[in-house]
């Protein structure tokens, strides 16, 4: 399975961007997706995960209450919606399917299938 994400950009600390993750085979619908980001130096972290069906979803605590993760099975998409926006929400964001498990996995070593990253600037 090929992952792509995109949607980042430059948003000043306060505003929103949505990351879409398009995957490239329909199996995509059936495995755990979640969000990841690396900021510069720093270790690739867990942001958000949702189970296949989208009833299960889990957040790390710095981003709870802003940032949402859903998913679209027809379109083999998931999204992360960010809102209030922070500098410290800098960093390439990442998505990556974890083909095994099925509840959210927040360990980088769960995941099976990565996407090429996109980078999220935001501005103070």
């Amino acid at each position: 399975v090929q992952l792509q994400a995109f949607g980042g950009g430059l948003v000043q600390a306060g505003g929103s961007l949505r990351l879409s993750c398009a995957a490239s085979r329909s199996t995509f619908s059936v495995y755990t997706t979640g969000w990841f980001r690396q900021a510069p130096g720093k270790e690739r972290e867990f942001v958000a995960g949702t189970s296949w069906s989208g009833d299960s979803t889990s957040y790390a605590d710095s981003v709870k209450g802003r940032f949402t993760i859903s998913r679209d099975n027809a379109r083999k998409t998931v999204y992360l919606q960010m809102n209030s926006l922070k500098p410290e929400d800098t960093a390439v964001y990442y998505c990556a399917a974890d083909v095994v498990s099925r509840t959210v996995r927040d360990g980088v070593g769960w995941y099976d299938y990565w996407g090429q990253g996109t980078l999220v600037t935001v501005s103070s």
